[in-house]
């Protein structure tokens, strides 16, 4: 059974940083490419950032970059998304993604609220 599932969400001021952490079960984590999204109120799912399966390449949204960073471990089975300097628009569920050209696998999601 394979399971992706993030953690580290929450509520944080504007200017403050957040590591979210997603972990991966069932799969051989080391083939995947992995990917962050959001997904804000009345907006659709946006790709904010993604790693190869070595993770010698990534590549991320120009509205997060300079301030986020996308980070895997291997060993862990386990990808990260590193944000500071973060903003109100910032604010939405993020979801981690695990994906192959055949197919891929969802988080169910983390909040993150940037509010003062």
């Amino acid at each position: 059974q394979v399971q992706v599932v993030e953690s580290g969400g929450g509520l944080v001021q504007p200017g403050g940083s957040l590591t979210l952490s997603c972990a991966a079960s069932g799969i051989t984590f080391s083939i995947y490419s992995m990917s962050w999204h959001r997904q804000a109120p009345g907006k659709e799912r946006e790709l904010v950032a993604t790693i190869s399966s070595s993770g010698g390449s990534t590549n991320y949204a120009d509205s997060v970059k300079g301030r986020f960073t996308i980070s895997r471990d291997n060993t862990k089975n386990t990808v990260y998304l590193q944000m500071n300097s973060l903003k109100p628009e910032d604010t939405a569920v993020y979801y981690c993604r695990a994906f192959l050209i055949r197919g891929a696998y969802w988080g169910q999601g983390t909040q993150v609220t940037v509010s003062s």
